[in-house]
């Protein structure tokens, strides 16, 4: 007999999906149902979907799904989920959506990969990206779906673009009348406070949609219960199948997951790190590393010397020090050129303070580098949420005076982040 490549295809996932619903059912034959809370400290880890399989894909029981994701939206033997979901029979998955850098993910920054026929699959595969509100909306209606399910493993951080479209198709699913449920997956960078500016309505983009801190300290799902008790003008029926075996102090190692990165230019967890604090390099003339293998690690522009890293140091942040550092980017700010600057090292994580650290940087690099110069749209702006940030930095004002122009905002945004925790 012969068979193709789709009945290959299907044989092969569906093996997979049984094996994904065994182990998930062997660590925890007994565990609580998909939405129950999940227990103190619990071992091993279980991701939402890990839950939902085990569960048989009860919630989702005669429903015909959609899902939104991309390339991290994969199972600990590092299977893709919309593989394992179309090979089981206990499921009707009939469409993808596809965020920035598309579903399969080969889109780099700011781009995505249209509407096309998944090859491996044959399922069709609608882009979502820069959709909002009744467009959205539409899509969700032509696809056929009535349950649109979002998996994808965030960062960490307001301005990555992945919880704005978990917002976005909040919103659409509410307008076009779709249940939405919300795999959790652990935050990278640990949930254990928020910190940073919180961004103000005005400075509202695709890297900040709504008023949250810079660096949020929340999962998806927990991200997903704010948005819908506190920004949605309708919320949407929602469900999240919550995580067991997560902790709020742990960091993406402790989860035992393979990393895949979410976008071209994170890499590593250690990327993710580091990002909530250096990503506001791309507000200034400074490469924030894109275009070279450690990117939001290494910093620099050309002529830039060793007395930045100096001077960095000299302030003594906790959890990290800076090496004089020279690369050469293959693309974006400075390709082809030599930049010299800094590499940020983390030596203690939970001492490392990556928004504060972001400031100290800019700060330290304004008054090391004459050629220093904000990016003339005012980028810094939508990245840090208002133009506090860079005032002060302007105005001279040094590391303590700049973190505590955003404490009263910060403190409010804490009291209500604290509400829609789903975990200890």
């Amino acid at each position: 007999m012969r068979l193709s490549r789709r009945g290959l295809l299907t044989a092969a996932t569906a093996a997979l999906s049984a094996t994904a619903a065994g182990a998930a059912q062997a660590a925890e034959p007994s565990g609580p149902p998909v939405g129950d809370t999940p227990p103190s400290g619990g071992r091993p880890l279980r991701t939402g979907f890990e839950r939902l399989v085990a569960d048989g894909y009860a919630p989702l029981d005669g429903r015909k799904v959609g899902i939104v994701t991309n390339p991290t939206g994969i199972t600990r033997d590092a299977t893709h989920i919309v593989d394992v979901m179309h090979a089981d029979d206990r499921v009707d998955l009939t469409a993808v959506f596809g965020p920035e850098h598309g579903f399969r993910g080969t889109a780099q920054a700011g781009g995505s990969e249209g509407f096309y026929k998944d090859p491996a699959t044959g399922l069709p595969v609608y882009d979502t990206y820069l959709k909002t509100g009744q467009a959205l909306a539409d899509i969700f209606t032509a696809s056929g779906v009535d349950t649109v399910v979002f998996d994808i493993q965030d960062a960490g951080a307001r301005f990555y673009t992945y919880i704005w479209t978990l917002y976005d198709c909040m919103e659409a699913a509410a307008l076009a009348g779709k249940r939405f449920m919300v795999l959790d997956r652990p935050n990278p960078v640990s949930g254990r406070s928020a910190e940073g500016p919180v961004m103000h309505p005005q400075f509202a983009t695709f890297v900040g949609r709504k008023p949250i801190s810079q660096q949020h300290g929340m999962t998806v799902a927990e991200l997903a219960l704010l948005f819908n008790g506190e920004f949605l003008t309708t919320p949407v029926e929602l469900e999240t199948v919550r995580m067991t075996g997560w902790r709020r102090d742990e960091f993406y190692d402790a989860s035992g997951l393979p990393w895949v990165p979410p976008s071209p230019n994170m890499p590593t967890p250690d990327t993710a790190l580091v990002y909530p604090g250096t990503c506001l390099f791309e507000g200034t003339n400074l490469s924030e590393g894109r275009g070279t293998t450690r990117p939001f690690e290494l910093l620099g522009a050309p002529g830039v010397d060793g007395s930045w890293a100096a001077a960095a140091n000299e302030l003594g942040l906790p959890g990290v020090r800076f090496r004089e550092a020279y690369f050469q980017p293959t693309f974006n700010k400075y390709s082809g050129q030599t930049a010299g600057g800094v590499q940020v090292h983390v030596t203690d994580r939970a001492a490392f303070e990556p928004v504060r650290t972001g400031i100290a940087l800019l700060i330290t690099a304004k008054e090391t580098w004459s050629g220093f110069a904000w990016r003339a749209d005012n980028w810094i702006d939508k990245l840090t949420g208002s133009t506090g940030v860079r005032d002060r930095i302007d105005a001279g004002a040094g590391l303590d005076e700049v973190v505590a122009g955003w404490q009263d905002e910060l403190a409010a945004f804490r009291a209500t982040r604290k509400r829609y925790l789903l975990y200890r």
